[in-house]
């Protein structure tokens, strides 16, 4: 593990600046604006630091006390993510388990318990109790379950109806419909896949024509699409290469076409990346974007000693712009906190931290987070938990 003292020097960034080659469009101004916002970031943290200091520390016990207080009550301002309850659960118990800081059982217990009300007779899991089954949500709550990481948390998942809910979504061409009649694209394929993975069930029979229809998505820019002739998108590259990967056809995919696509989304100013071509800085892309380089890395035939992107950048963007003074992370300086970029901010922290073999932590021991899987996004030790426990409980192959 290796502490980075310095980040970027302020004359340095100043030369990163976007030209807009005196053609202003409407484009143009959000960017020099977000730069604006970003450099005031940097210059007052550099102007108030210690010699000892380079970036801020990760306030991880506001960034705690935020998170926990979503589990425990969420407010009635929440009232318009209803249909996400499960996802809310997964965001802040990811981000809980990355910062280390642990869960109360009665609070566990009390998240399997929703949970297991989320489950209807279908086999899927809806956003809330009561709510129809969806490919989304289905994810979401099998992965708050293997977080949990307890043996009554496994036992929620109906692995023989799941099987069949997924069969139900099944496409002849090899896609995955989000729920029964709903829209088809390529994050149905990665999270019907994902959840099979995880709890035992995939089958070569149920991905028939999967890794051909999700190639079909990779467009002429490099990224994948939603669904085939779609615009390449960070969210849905990583949902189409990651899927690949566990159907373990990566080769079928133009590596160094996505690479060339995925390099130019680092924004060279902020440090963060952006989701698509000619879009702003997002910290949630933090994840989406920088866990496909670490798919990457692991796909090449030679890969490098070194990172495939600035992943002190990155770092130095999430600890000075992404991270709300009240706790929680956010997307850009300016904006609301939420549990879904707080996941996905700290995700792609553990990312640039930890995918390489030489673990660089930039600043202080302290702003280092715990090492999340590039695939599920699910802490290391957790996941392998849950893979074993249903490795060990086997269910038969086919219903």
């Amino acid at each position: 593990m290796t502490y980075q003292p310095n980040c970027r020097d302020l004359e340095f960034l100043k030369t990163l600046r976007f030209n807009d080659e005196d053609l202003e469009t409407l484009t143009s101004i959000e960017q020099k604006n977000v730069e604006d916002t970003v450099f005031w970031k940097y210059s007052t943290f550099h102007s108030s630091r210690k010699k000892c200091e380079s970036v801020p520390d990760l306030t991880r016990h506001k960034h705690g006390v935020f998170l926990t207080d979503t589990l425990l009550h969420a407010s009635r301002s929440y009232e318009a993510l209803d249909a996400s309850r499960t996802w809310i659960c997964y965001w802040v118990l990811h981000s809980l388990s990355l910062l280390e800081i642990k869960i109360p059982d009665k609070a566990k217990r009390a998240c399997i318990k929703f949970l297991a009300k989320c489950q209807n007779s279908s086999g899927g899991f809806g956003g809330g109790p009561g709510q129809i089954s969806h490919l989304a949500p289905t994810y979401a709550a099998v992965n708050a379950l293997i977080i949990l990481g307890m043996e009554e948390a496994f036992k929620v998942i109906d692995r023989e109806k799941l099987l069949e809910f997924l069969w139900s979504l099944k496409q002849q061409n090899g896609s995955f419909c989000m729920h029964i009649d709903g829209e088809i694209d390529i994050r149905g394929v990665y999270c019907a896949l994902a959840v099979a993975s995880l709890t035992g069930i995939l089958s070569d029979k149920l991905c028939e024509n999967t890794a051909g229809w999700i190639v079909s998505c990779q467009t002429y820019e490099g990224g994948f699409g939603g669904c085939p002739d779609m615009e390449a998108h960070g969210g849905y590259t990583f949902c189409g290469l990651a899927a690949l990967i566990i159907l373990r056809k990566q080769q079928l995919c133009d590596i160094q076409a996505l690479l060339r696509w995925l390099v130019h989304r680092q924004m060279r100013f902020e440090g963060g990346f952006q989701g698509r071509t000619n879009k702003l800085v997002d910290g949630c892309y933090s994840f989406w974007q920088g866990a496909s380089f670490a798919l990457i890395h692991n796909l090449l035939d030679y890969p490098p000693d070194h990172y495939l992107f600035d992943n002190g950048a990155l770092q130095e963007y999430i600890l000075t712009c992404a991270q709300h003074p009240s706790g929680g992370l956010i997307d850009k300086p300016g904006k609301y906190r939420d549990e879904y970029h707080s996941c996905y901010v700290l995700s792609g922290l553990s990312i640039a931290q930890h995918f390489n073999s030489d673990f660089e932590v930039l600043g202080n021991s302290r702003n280092e987070v715990a090492c999340t899987h590039p695939v599920y996004n699910i802490r290391v030790d957790l996941l392998r938990k849950g893979l074993l426990y249903f490795r060990e409980t086997k269910l038969v192959e086919e219903l």
